[in-house]
């Protein structure tokens, strides 16, 4: 049965949320707040699972309260902007919903939640159909209890590390995720992201030179990788193609 904290700052919203979950007696209400301050404190409980967050609080943003989130809690963002400005919150986030609150929105939510077991959550979030990222988007990166946003534009490049990813971005901080390359390249743009190697996709706008041995190997500078990426022989000729449109040569 889940348990649920509301943080929402107007009291009107937070009544029609609460009145929309009593529709859905398996989930019990177990505490509510109306700024960061109470907010924080409400978080360092230990007997809650789900948190409904709105993003704009009494006090600030509700960005700072990510990491303050229970481990193994999931977060539903609530506001009442449109849903492009949300693919922000896209990435690990179990859903956000739009004010006012659609009730059949609300339970394709709570179906979610469901669907998502101990041992299969991270991999049903995966599965879960994602909006197509821009090169403008912010992605919202959460690993345990780390948390951050960051730009599409900075991630230079993503690799594979048997079942995570990790993410590089381009002032040299890394995060370790439990989504595998093919997610990432589903909702990556692919006007600047091109997969180069089985095992890693790479920003091309961040590539600041290359290296070509022969035909054989091609290595990749991108900013913020203290290592070059090697490209496989078989992308070479759209690889080549690509950096070529970006006058970028060796």
């Amino acid at each position: 049965m889940p348990r649920a904290l509301l943080i929402e700052d107007e009291a009107a919203a937070r009544a029609d949320l609460r009145t929309r979950l009593a529709a859905h007696p398996e989930v019990v209400v177990v505490a509510e707040a109306g700024t960061l301050r109470t907010a924080g404190e409400l978080l360092a409980r230990p007997d809650y699972d789900l948190v409904f967050l709105d993003i704009q609080l009494v006090g600030g943003n509700s960005f700072a309260l990510v990491p303050l989130v229970r481990a193994g809690a999931r977060i539903v963002f609530t506001t009442a902007h449109d849903a492009y400005a949300l693919r922000a919150f896209e990435i690990n986030a179990l859903d956000y919903l739009l004010k006012p609150i659609a009730p059949a929105r609300l339970a394709e939510t709570l179906r979610r939640l469901e669907a998502l077991t101990p041992a299969a959550d991270d991999a049903a979030t995966e599965e879960m159909p994602r909006r197509a990222l821009t090169i403008d988007d912010t992605v919202y990166l959460r690993a345990g209890l780390r948390a951050r946003f960051a730009p599409v534009a900075q991630i230079s490049l993503i690799g594979a590390r048997a079942n995570y990813s990790e993410v590089q971005l381009v002032d040299g901080a890394k995060v370790f995720l439990r989504k595998s390359l093919k997610a990432w390249e589903d909702i990556l743009p692919g006007s600047h992201f091109m997969r180069v190697h089985r095992t890693q996709i790479v920003n091309l706008a961040q590539v600041t030179r290359y290296e070509r041995d022969g035909d054989e190997h091609t290595l990749l500078h991108v900013a913020g990788a203290r290592e070059p990426v090697p490209a496989s022989r078989d992308r070479w000729s759209e690889l080549r193609e690509r950096l070529g449109a970006l006058r970028l040569q060796p």
